[in-house]
């Protein structure tokens, strides 16, 4: 062997081995999330490949959960050490997580993305507590009311003036109920959809907090009870069904003509035309309406990453990653994993490239609505900036769908369901 061919062949196995070791140093960086619908991982992974291939320092991974099943299957991970880097979370099962002591506060870094992008107040709101964030929000969610603008103008109402108050909704719902055709759709089930829509309404009504400033239960108010009244009223003008409604039939009546109107968040767009067979201009969309004296609101869901490492190279790639999914040419991308209902909560994030996407560009309106009505948007036990961690059995109960229930399937008052549902709430914390 010629020294020349053993310095050639020495070089080679020092490059090899140079490489090696450098594809080694790359830093593995685990996400967990609980959005199982495959387009959504699809196009998480868009943006996951593009983080990839911008730095050689660290590689995304995305592993896929359930919310059926991630209450049950992280703590056994925390306490075996096998966590993953990124958690994406909502408010509640945050506070369920930072009781295994792994999530990092993150106060200082959502403070410098909050200066590069400006977060909306209701993004970090619902994750600070104890004068820490905990986590990095990513995408927000936010109700408003759909109806259907042919409906309007068969039924002889004004598709360009829809209701803005319970009065002029109750009113809407009685004209347009008739002819195969119910006036709205609300859920009545033993399910967060119910939830989420009662929530709304008491929003309007001036009843968004479920606790005082002691942190006494104070569901049992006029308000509740008034709340509660005209909910079941609305039911009277709905489908027989409701009471094993979630969030898929309302919309699916609404595509359908079976009813008029409807109360939820940003899914409707993306399939409304295909499902429907009607124009994209036969959708409207409007804030949720208002009770007498009461004020816009809305439930809002900021969806968020919570950080669970403390070790200070994947920390690094976990916040190198958040911070190139929230930049503006990033960010688009990230949203249309599901189109309408991922909401920017960002104010740099309603870009051109969201906006004008295929499945989202004929509903510029509805886009700019939901923008706007996240900046009213409320969440029992999160208003405040101190995290009430009596809400988790409260929500882990579905209590105010219970309550739902009683008064519309049961035989209750709205009184007497809501005196009920108070001392369910107490009895929850209590346990």
């Amino acid at each position: 062997m010629t020294s020349s061919f053993r310095a050639s062949r020495l070089c080679a196995v020092l490059l090899a081995t140079t490489a090696a070791s450098g594809a080694m140093a790359q830093t593995k960086i685990t996400m967990w999330h609980q959005e199982q619908v495959q387009p959504r991982i699809d196009q998480f992974q868009v943006v996951i490949d593009a983080f990839n291939a911008s730095q050689d320092e660290y590689e995304v991974v995305q592993q896929v959960q359930g919310w059926g099943n991630i209450y049950q299957v992280l703590p056994p991970a925390v306490d075996a050490g096998i966590q993953p880097d990124i958690q994406f979370t909502i408010p509640d099962f945050t506070v369920t997580v930072r009781d295994t002591g792994a999530v990092q506060p993150v106060t200082e870094f959502v403070a410098e993305l909050d200066e590069a992008h400006g977060f909306i107040e209701q993004a970090a709101l619902p994750y600070t507590d104890d004068g820490e964030v905990w986590a990095v929000p990513v995408y927000g969610m936010v109700q408003v009311l759909w109806y259907r603008k042919d409906l309007f103008e068969a039924a002889g109402l004004d598709p360009e003036t829809p209701p803005a108050t319970w009065d002029e909704l109750l009113s809407a719902a009685e004209t347009l109920t008739g002819d195969g055709v119910y006036g709205i759709g609300i859920p009545a089930s033993l399910s967060l959809a119910t939830d989420q829509v009662f929530y709304s309404f008491m929003a309007v009504n001036n009843d968004a907090e479920l606790f005082d400033e002691s942190g006494a239960v104070v569901f049992d108010n006029p308000n509740t009870v008034a709340t509660l009244d005209f909910y079941k009223q609305l039911s009277e003008l709905a489908p027989s069904g409701i009471g094993s409604w979630t969030w898929a039939e309302p919309q699916d009546a609404l595509n359908a003509g079976a009813v008029a109107m409807a109360i939820e968040k940003g899914q409707y767009l993306s399939t409304f035309e295909s499902a429907s067979g009607q124009p994209p201009e036969s959708l409207g969309c409007a804030p949720i309406p208002v009770a007498d004296g009461g004020e816009r609101a809305s439930i809002y869901y900021s969806n968020a990453a919570m950080i669970m490492t403390d070790d200070p190279e994947r920390r690094a790639g976990a916040e190198a990653f958040l911070s190139f999914l929230l930049e503006p040419e990033n960010y688009a991308d990230f949203l249309l994993a599901e189109p309408g209902l991922f909401l920017p909560l960002t104010e740099d994030g309603a870009t051109d490239a969201w906006k004008n996407a295929e499945a989202l560009a004929p509903y510029q309106t509805c886009l700019d609505l939901m923008t706007e009505q996240s900046g009213y948007g409320k969440l029992p036990g999160f208003n405040t900036g101190e995290v009430q961690d009596a809400i988790g059995p409260i929500a882990a109960q579905n209590i105010l769908a219970q309550v739902v229930q009683r008064a519309i399937i049961g035989d209750d008052s709205a009184a007497d369901a809501v005196a009920w549902g108070q001392t369910q709430m107490e009895s929850a914390i209590s346990e």
